[in-house]
């Protein structure tokens, strides 16, 4: 039973199907993630270590952002929670939903997109 709402951008769906060609079981390592640190983390509290708020981004009672640095890749076999893969996310606290923003792996890439985050606050006012 799922606690939260779920929606991913256009980008986020791009950046999947894009690095699944190289990790085959993201689509299912996403939804391990989804039950075992983004539900626990906001709506159990349970904080596992893995996600942290996204700085220099104005965060809000209402809107919030996150970055799930600790996400398990089956793929990627032998390196656990330090697969490298990072997640970009919008938390909607009243609404208890989470919109996928971003997936990179970070070998490919240093950090998050921080205009794909403006962009999707300006086109959430």
């Amino acid at each position: 039973m799922t606690m939260m709402k779920y929606e991913k951008t256009k980008e986020f769906s791009r950046n999947l199907k894009k690095l699944q060609k190289k990790f085959s079981t993201l689509q299912d390592d996403l939804e391990v993630n989804k039950q075992y640190r983004i539900e626990l983390f906001h709506c159990k509290e349970i904080d596992s270590g893995s996600i942290f708020e996204i700085k220099g981004i104005e965060n809000s009672d209402t809107l919030q952002f996150f970055k799930v640095k600790k996400f398990q890749c089956k793929s990627l076999k032998g390196r656990g929670a330090k697969s490298g893969i990072r997640v970009i996310y919008a938390y909607i606290p009243q609404e208890q939903k989470i919109v996928f923003l971003e997936i990179y792996f970070k070998s490919n890439q240093e950090n998050e997109n921080k205009q794909r985050i403006h962009d999707y606050i300006n086109a959430n006012k």
